[in-house]
């Protein structure tokens, strides 16, 4: 029991360790000359018009805008899975084999 407690204070001492290395990781997405980052939370970091020419068509700027946004939080999603599925490793019924 106490060896469970201890297992378990460790899985949130590393879930936090994790959240805060998530925070700081960057990953961009390029749709169509518009550049979006987000942070390993999926918080949005900037938005860039890499080619100003899609600025004449409103339709296919808001368009690469939600597709680029859409590609960078699919990669936060897997890089943040990947990285607790290495914490929850050890824990039956957690990702783990135990």
């Amino acid at each position: 029991m106490l060896s469970q407690m201890g297992d378990m204070y460790r899985l949130q001492k590393d879930a936090k360790k994790i959240k805060k290395e998530l925070a700081k990781t960057h990953i961009f997405s390029e749709v169509n000359g518009v550049k979006v980052t987000v942070s390993g939370e999926q918080e949005v970091i900037s938005v860039e018009i890499l080619d100003e020419s899609i600025l004449e068509n409103t339709k296919k700027l808001e368009k690469a805008i939600v597709d680029a946004s859409n590609k960078s939080f699919k990669k936060a999603q897997q890089i943040a899975a990947e990285r607790m599925k290495a914490v929850m490793g050890g824990f039956p019924g957690m990702g783990g084999n135990s």
